[in-house]
């Protein structure tokens, strides 16, 4: 006869074992945006790549209310053809399996009200720090930023006459998808660019601040 302890010892690993497990596999069924873009699973990558940009060309080409209307028209075609066809295999195997959806239709799809409480809180707290933000650049706090956020407006200028919204928008999906896995193989060459670019343009930036009037240079500490 086996000793108690030793069995309990062998229940207790396999339990570990398949919690263990069950963990692992809620961390493989969920992943995050990172994962995405770097292209860890690269069928759910794809799909969410191939349904965003087709979306955007397709608002590309027509009205929002145009593509949210094929959209759902297109979702009802699928939900009552698939209605249909199981009323119909029910009909004639006379089965009384019920409605198709049902567990979908019994599950909650509600928002709680402290989820929707804590992302309004989350998304308040950035919309405040970017107001701040624009405040101190507008009303020109420091003159450097404000320099530069004057420059960056300018280069829009001329790419807004060139691209419209959608347009951006569609290249900015396609280097999502691009970029980073781009980088992850060439990091170390990208990042040595980098830093030659970074000490170029605080170099500039310093020969100009010493080049401003001592009222408008910087007073905060770096």
């Amino acid at each position: 006869m086996a000793d108690p302890m030793t069995q309990f010892d062998q229940i207790s690993s396999s339990q570990g074992l398949a919690d263990g497990q069950n963990s692992v596999a809620a961390k493989d069924s969920k992943m995050s945006v990172k994962d995405l873009v770097h292209w860890r699973d690269p069928k759910k990558s794809g799909v969410v790549f191939g349904l965003s940009l087709l979306t955007l060309l397709s608002l590309a080409a027509f009205s929002v209310i145009s593509v949210i209307s094929y959209l759902l028209l297109a979702l009802l075609c699928v939900t009552i053809t698939f209605r249909i066809y199981k009323s119909v295999v029910q009909a004639v195997q006379k089965s009384n399996d019920g409605h198709p959806f049902k567990a979908l239709m019994e599950k909650d799809v509600s928002i709680p009200p402290e989820t929707f409480h804590k992302h309004v809180d989350v998304s308040l707290t950035y919309i405040n720090r970017f107001l701040k933000q624009m405040s101190k650049l507008f009303l020109v706090e420091d003159l450097i930023d404000s320099l530069k956020l004057a420059v960056v407006m300018w280069l829009l200028t001329y790419v807004g006459a060139v691209f419209n919204g959608i347009t951006i928008l569609i290249l900015a999906d396609i280097l999502l998808f691009a970029v980073p896995p781009f980088y992850e193989k060439n990091k170390t060459q990208i990042d040595r660019y980098m830093e030659i670019a970074r000490t170029q343009v605080n170099t500039t930036m310093a020969k100009l601040q010493e080049k401003l009037p001592g009222a408008v240079k910087r007073t905060k500490a770096e």
